[in-house]
């Protein structure tokens, strides 16, 4: 078996020594797919030739790449990458378009990456990898207000405990809030809950026990992927086509696996901001209703339209109580709040009251006061339309600056709403992975694609945040990421050209 060529870029005037440098960089090829379970690594000396390094750079590289079993070494044969060890080269993908994440395994294969992804927050660097809003769009002089006005009316009260399923009067005001989005409910249907990640994770809790099957999308929400780890049951990936879940690979994996949740993003989908058609969001319900799987649907991006038609959510369609909507006020405006809402039927709230309970007792009575008083005077309604108008404006400057800045070959999707940019880069060039490090030193971040799948897909792709800068710093972030691109390409020609000689 001949090896293959490694293709790494030093920062040879960086801080980090040169082995530690190999060691990332080979772990990122093994993350993002470009290293394959079973690939032969060159030789320490063949490397180190190659790269104009001391061998023992690459001894101490190799060796702590075998004692973090990325590799594995075979007297007389070479360094291979590790054909077992859950890396990205094992890929679970199936033929039918199905990627299986077990708890054992679940995010082994994204652990370096988001390690990596810590550089993008040091100072200087213009973060396009964030999940939220930039804090330039909190409302917080309205808050300043209603935690005063809260603290004058309640005084103590506000401080203490309320009731595990939330404070009443914001329940009864979420009930009218969801009711304008087509959702009929009354308030003893709803849950009040640290931000949407907790009502997924109330979710899963009440409806599975470890080992049993969760269904999503493929690439999905990263805190998914997370719940699914820490709670120990199955993730399924199932394949996305412009419309959102295939349901054909849905239904073929139902017959056959019989998972116990389907949990769906239809509005504007983190990562790649689709948006499930009318006719789709039917046919999922009508899926779910005859095999008797409750649906889980995450709406906490369906208001942040700027174009396109109106999609209801599933719950607005839902007359069998099969869907379970989940959904916060901490993506829209307020997120260190960790205000958000679960809505169920009588079948599920009652266990879903009880294992929130046992997490916290209840969420933060001052925080849900202040947001009732936001929702009651309005105020909420009124940001929420002027950071859809801001966000249109900077989800406009992102595609004009990604026309300009990015590589020839570059695709992306054009959002109609919601905060994100989902790019896929050239194959000409370094994927995701390999580009972040020169694009992190060169003053820009965003999230790599292959975190959000539940197998090794995605090398190619990165989400972009546009809503995480203004204009002009979109426009320089841009620049950054395009610059970085073409350094690293024209370092990988080098290589190439050197492998020749």
């Amino acid at each position: 078996m001949n090896h293959i060529n490694l293709k790494i870029a030093l920062e040879r005037e960086g801080e980090e020594p040169i082995y530690r440098q190999l060691i990332r960089h080979i772990r990122m090829q093994i993350e993002s797919g470009s290293l394959e379970a079973g690939a032969r690594l060159p030789a320490s000396r063949d490397l180190a030739h190659q790269l104009g390094v001391s061998r023992i750079s690459v001894v101490n590289a190799y060796a702590e790449l075998r004692s973090q079993g990325w590799l594995s070494a075979h007297a007389g044969r070479g360094t291979f990458v590790a054909a077992k060890n859950g890396k990205a080269g094992d890929d679970p993908a199936d033929n039918n378009g199905v990627a299986i994440s077990h708890p054992e395994t679940a995010h082994v294969p994204h652990r370096a990456v988001r390690e990596m992804m810590r550089l993008g927050q040091k100072h200087g660097v213009i973060s396009f990898s964030h999940g939220s809003l930039s804090t330039d769009l909190f409302p917080l002089q309205q808050l300043q207000d209603v935690l005063n006005s809260v603290m004058l009316r309640d005084g103590a009260r506000a401080l203490g405990y309320e009731a595990p399923e939330g404070y009443g009067p914001l329940r009864s005001a979420v009930r009218d809030y969801v009711s304008a989005l087509g959702i009929q409910c009354s308030s003893n249907q709803v849950l009040i809950t640290g931000g949407t990640q907790q009502g997924v994770d109330l979710v899963v809790q009440a409806l599975l026990s470890e080992g049993e099957l969760v269904v999503t999308e493929n690439p999905t929400y990263l805190g998914i992927l997370d719940i699914a780890r820490a709670r120990r049951v199955q993730l399924q990936g199932i394949d996305m086509d412009r419309d959102g879940i295939r349901l054909d690979m849905l239904e073929n994996f139902i017959i056959e696996h019989s998972p116990r949740l389907i949990y769906v993003i239809p509005g504007f989908h983190n990562p790649t901001g689709r948006v499930m058609p009318l006719h789709r969001r039917r046919q999922l319900l009508n899926l779910a209703n005859a095999y008797r799987i409750p649906l889980l649907e995450d709406g906490v991006y369906h208001e942040f339209r700027f174009e396109g038609e109106h999609q209801p959510p599933l719950k607005a369609l839902d007359d069998t109580g099969i869907v379970l909507h989940v959904s916060a006020f901490t993506k829209m405006m307020l997120p260190g709040l960790r205000i958000g809402y679960l809505i169920s039927d009588a079948q599920h709230h009652e266990r879903l009251v009880r294992i929130k309970h046992a997490a916290d007792i209840s969420s933060p009575g001052l925080n849900q006061r202040a947001l009732h008083l936001l929702l009651e005077r309005g105020l909420l309604a009124q940001q929420l339309k002027r950071n859809v108008f801001e966000l249109k404006r900077r989800r406009d400057a992102a595609l004009d600056a990604a026309a300009r800045h990015l590589p020839p070959g570059t695709r992306w999707e054009v959002p109609e709403g919601g905060l994100f940019l989902w790019v896929e880069l050239p194959r000409t060039g370094p994927n995701a992975a390999e580009l972040y490090i020169t694009a992190v030193h060169g003053g820009v971040s965003y999230a790599i694609g292959n975190i959000f799948h539940t197998n090794s897909r995605g090398a190619w792709n990165m989400r972009i945040n546009y809503g995480a800068n203004p204009p002009a710093m979109i426009e320089r972030g841009f620049q950054r990421l395009g610059r970085a691109w073409r350094e690293l390409a024209c370092d990988y020609e080098e290589i190439d050209r050197a492998a020749l000689l």
